[in-house]
């Protein structure tokens, strides 16, 4: 929403604290699904696979964090005029983030703990991480979906970031600009 002087209206951009989880998020994440969807193909990309765990974790955490945020502070209002079924798809997408940005890392974290050729899990090298207590059959269900839900994340982000620039550069709403640093 926008005022006269064609900034957001006072209450309609999201809390510092929001757009930090967003933004820290959203950095993590692009940042993991290249490594993890790349290190196969891209050998330079393998080197990066201790990172993308213990980065993988972050996100989890953080998510976790800012689900609590989210419950407790309602986000800004769509414009008015906003359809209901893009109103619609606008929750489904950002709930189904959530959910992936919690499946994701939890179903990475079900595959490496795996009894069979456990593999090092430790955040940035500091400190080691527990292994889930799950057996060889359940580590290999989380890879499969860790590998599924990574490409679904994938789809949902690169939705989600057409639709932000959807808002910026074909309807001008403010929408966009909500989320931007800076931008209170």
């Amino acid at each position: 929403m926008r005022g006269s002087a064609g900034r957001p209206i006072a209450g309609a951009t999201y809390s510092r604290v929001a757009i930090a989880f967003h933004w820290a998020i959203a950095v993590l994440v692009i940042g993991n699904l290249i490594v993890g969807i790349g290190h196969q193909s891209i050998p330079a990309l393998r080197a990066w696979m201790p990172a993308h765990k213990a980065i993988g974790v972050t996100i989890l955490l953080l998510t976790a964090a800012r689900v609590a945020w989210r419950l407790a502070h309602r986000p800004p209002p769509l414009p008015a005029a906003t359809p209901a079924w893009e109103r619609a798809a606008a929750h489904a997408t950002h709930w189904a983030l959530y959910l992936l940005m919690i499946a994701v890392p939890l179903t990475g974290w079900m595959m490496v703990s795996g009894p069979e050729g456990r593999r090092a899990l430790t955040w940035f090298g500091l400190f080691d991480l527990p292994y889930l207590p799950v057996s060889g059959g359940a580590a290999a269900l989380g890879g499969e979906g860790h590998e599924v839900l990574g490409w679904m994340m994938a789809v949902l982000v690169a939705a989600h970031i057409a639709a932000a620039l959807r808002h910026a550069v074909l309807l001008r709403d403010g929408v966009m600009t909500r989320m931007l640093p800076g931008r209170r």
